[in-house]
This record gives structure tokens, sequence and C-alpha cells, in this order.
């Protein structure tokens, strides 16, 4: 028999993005090729990056998504919902995109909040805005850090060691 289910409740252990986020976050060049983001997010084991300019200001996010979309637009007719072995070579042979760069796969919205904000404006803004990531930037708009669900995530809940 199963045991009776508990209420539990979570607490966020944190007051400030600063007490949330992952500093200096790995980050890309908006100038960077297609291949050094792949190598990045296979080398890295990341899921998405924040795209910076020279200045280290944040200019946009390039996430796998933008990568999956990319390629599947690259493969156009030879793309199929089902196997197709005559394809299979075809598919295969299509050569590394050089020619594109980082800026034009990204997502350009940019969502950030300080260290000094309390957590629930940013869990707040995250929801509203249907994002995963919220970038951390200082007085001059510089990234030095991320707040992710999983960073929230972490701090939650009784699981935490103090």
């Amino acid at each position: 028999m199963n045991a009776p289910l508990t209420r539990t409740s979570l607490v966020l252990r944190a007051e400030t993005a600063a007490d949330l986020m992952a500093a200096n976050p790995i980050s890309i060049r908006a100038d960077a090729s297609l291949p050094e983001a792949l190598l990045l997010f296979t080398d890295k084991g990341i899921a998405a990056a924040p795209v910076i300019n020279d200045a280290g200001h944040p200019v946009g996010v390039l996430s796998r998504s933008d990568l999956l979309v990319h390629q599947r637009e690259r493969i156009g007719e030879h793309a199929g919902f089902f196997y197709d072995a005559s394809l299979e070579t075809s598919i295969r042979t299509v050569p590394t995109d050089q020619a594109a760069k980082v800026a034009d796969l990204m997502t350009p919205a940019v969502f950030s909040v300080t260290p000094s904000t309390p957590v629930a404006r940013v869990v707040e803004e995250m929801l509203a805005l249907r994002v995963h990531r919220m970038f951390v930037v200082d007085a001059d708009g510089t990234l030095v850090g991320v707040v992710s669900t999983m960073d929230i995530f972490k701090a939650m809940g009784p699981w935490m060691p103090e």
C-alpha cells in the first residue's frame, strides 16, 4: 500500500538574483561561426548560451533549438518524418554552414535583471516572459551571471544542505 502524500512547503533560499545566479556564465561572441557554436555546446554540454558583443554586453541568446531550426531549414526538402534509405546519403553530405554566424541564428531578445533584483521579481518575470533564463547584468550592462530555472530549483526545498 502506498504511504499517504504529505504536504511539503518549498522555500526559495535566496533573496536576490545574485544569490541565485551562476556567475561568469559560458557565453559566445556574436561573430562566432556556427561550427564554433556547435563545438562550444557539445564540449560544454550546454543547452543555451548568452551572446555577447565586444564590450561583454548581452545582445541575445543562442539555444539548441536555434541550432536545430537552422539545420532543419538547411535540410529543407530532403527531410521527412519517415526513413528513406535513398535520402540518407544526401542528408549526410549536407556541408557544414561555414558562413553562418551566431548573430544570424540567435534570438535577439535580452531579458535581464541586476544582481540586487529580488528573487520574487526574477521568478515573476521569467514566468511572465516564458523564458528559462534571465541574464544578470551590472550597472554598466556587462553580463555577470545568469539565473536559470535549474538555479531556482536548486535553491528550493528541504533537500538543500544548510
